[in-house]
């Protein structure tokens, strides 16, 4: 047994640009020990902060706990996102998601690393889209 105890390690500013847009917070909560390939963030998001387009090599599951915001994967239509809610993204399923234009969100995101990586980052969501 491990216990991370609460902010047991800093906040720190979702990188930008390249991985978000507009202002966001990370707060680690856990990365798993081998063999476990487990990793889980809190990630609160601004109004109108989101990710770019993404994938993950073995997918994401995000559980909403704040606020209200938008996902969409690649092909689909935005959806609204609200606390309790939870969303799956499949191995290598493009899509992105955040704070809507007006009410901040934040979600606790799993991820599972495969040969050492979680994510692959890719081009921003342009504003059009954004507020499409």
């Amino acid at each position: 047994m491990k216990i991370t105890r609460n902010a047991s390690s800093p906040s720190m500013p979702g990188p930008t640009p390249g991985h978000f847009t507009g202002s966001v917070r990370i707060d680690n909560m856990v990365r798993g020990e081998e063999p476990s390939r487990v990793s889980t963030s809190s990630v609160t998001f601004a109004p109108g902060s989101r990710t770019v387009w993404h994938t993950h090599p073995a997918g994401q599951t995000i559980i909403v706990t704040a606020g209200r915001g938008w996902a969409q994967r690649e092909g689909g239509a935005i959806e609204e996102i609200n606390p309790g809610d939870t969303v799956f993204f499949a191995a290598g399923e493009k899509h992105w998601h955040g704070a809507t234009a007006t009410t901040g969100m934040t979600h606790i995101a799993v991820t599972e690393f495969s040969d050492g990586k979680n994510v692959d980052w890719l081009e921003p969501v342009d504003d059009d889209h954004y507020r499409a």
